[in-house]
């Protein structure tokens, strides 16, 4: 097991003593309830006032509350979570009307973590999983974030990085993989044949928020038996659409509209 570091959770214990009825507490109570010596609680309420966690305020006796940046935080994890539940929402509706498996998934590094999935209806399905990890240039989600990057920040994030190889159709080049994001910035859509599974293909389109990032990808993935020349249009238009729908629900304008 891990070491647990001291000083963090003294710190995690001051903050969890504002869980209860007081709105606020002087140094002295709170050196008191977690029996800390008076420079230690010194020392640990200085660095959370300076990191916005607490609030000092000054009277007859010096007392703290919890600061702006607890907000902050809460706030981005409320917005994960109603995230999450659209993605799902949305996801739902594609599949419903592909009957393929449909993923939303979010760029960690060069990897794309999937966090919202809805099975095909088809007895021939994929296997996947909330929370799976793949190398991003071997997808269409992976693809679509990466696209959204900046030169500078694609360059940083590949800086002494392998483009690893998952099947023999995966792209191992960067100058290749710099001319397919070019075209799904130009295009909208991203796609992948058998690059990261060689049993299944997949569609994707760019998810973007209220300021105009691409924060998440939105993609359709159907085994290789059900591939056709015919139907790949078919799928284009509905994962355009679902990421369309659920840009607008993240109050963000969609790529191409």
């Amino acid at each position: 097991m891990a070491r647990l570091v001291p000083a963090v959770l003294r710190a995690a214990d001051i903050l969890e003593l504002f869980l209860g009825d007081d709105a606020t507490l002087s140094a002295a109570e709170i050196g008191r309830r977690l029996e800390l010596p008076r420079s230690t609680a010194h020392e640990l309420l200085t660095t959370l006032v300076e990191r916005h966690y607490l609030v000092r305020r000054s009277g007859e006796e010096t007392t703290y509350q919890l600061g702006p940046r607890l907000l902050e935080l809460g706030s981005r994890y409320q917005q994960r979570l109603e995230f999450a539940a659209e993605a799902d929402a949305v996801a739902r509706q594609v599949a419903a009307e592909c009957r393929e498996t449909v993923h939303v998934g979010v760029l960690d590094g060069i990897e794309v973590v999937y966090v919202s999935k809805v099975d095909s209806t088809h007895s021939v399905r994929l296997i996947s999983e909330v929370g799976r990890r793949l190398p991003a240039h071997c997808t269409a989600v992976g693809k679509v974030l990466l696209a959204g990057l900046s030169d500078a920040e694609l360059s940083e994030r590949l800086k002494g990085r392998r483009l690893v190889a998952l099947t023999e159709h995966s792209i191992t080049s960067r100058t290749e993989l710099r001319a397919q994001l070019d075209q799904v910035r130009t295009s909208g859509v991203a796609f992948e044949r058998s690059e990261s599974n060689v049993d299944a293909g997949c569609v994707a389109a760019p998810v973007v928020d209220a300021t105009g990032q691409w924060v998440a990808g939105m993609s359709i993935s159907i085994p290789t038996s059900r591939h056709s020349d015919e139907a790949w249009p078919t799928w284009e238009k509905l994962v355009r659409e679902g990421a369309a729908e659920l840009s607008r629900r993240l109050g963000g304008r969609p790529v191409n509209s």
